[in-house]
């Protein structure tokens, strides 16, 4: 029997607002809508890439892959370009081999690092409302 999701996969893994490994995003088809979260390790615009911007985060397992569009670059400026630790929802993209995550959202987490240097609670690294 085929259960009504079962038509469109890529719309169910995994469910945000929680945040998929590196090492996780073999799993889910392409064109999947993913959020991932990690270290900003790299920005880069190169001149010929028409204001296409390239991230690079970095988690526990590996790294991710980021394609933020003009469009996104405009609406998430802030977080792009200071964001120390950033959480990004969007596409999932295989192209030769590669697997990259094309940004719908970006979010700045950078403060969850100053709660590391706190002690928090239990490890934890939770944004305010958020359990789990």
């Amino acid at each position: 029997m085929q259960r009504p999701h079962d038509k469109h996969p890529a719309q169910d893994w995994p469910r945000p607002p929680r945040a998929a490994v590196a090492a996780q995003l073999d799993r889910p088809p392409s064109s999947a809508r993913v959020t991932v979260a990690g270290l900003v390790i790299l920005r880069q615009r190169p001149g010929t890439a028409k204001g296409v911007i390239f991230l690079t985060l970095e988690d526990e397992t590996g790294v991710v892959n980021v394609i933020v569009w003009r469009k996104m670059y405009e609406r998430f400026r802030r977080a792009v370009i200071a964001g120390r630790l950033l959480r990004v929802t969007g596409r999932l993209q295989r192209e030769a081999g590669v697997t990259h995550v094309l940004a719908e959202e970006i979010e700045d987490i950078s403060a969850l690092l100053d709660r590391l240097l706190e002690g928090g609670t239990d490890g934890a690294l939770s944004l305010a409302g958020e359990s789990g």
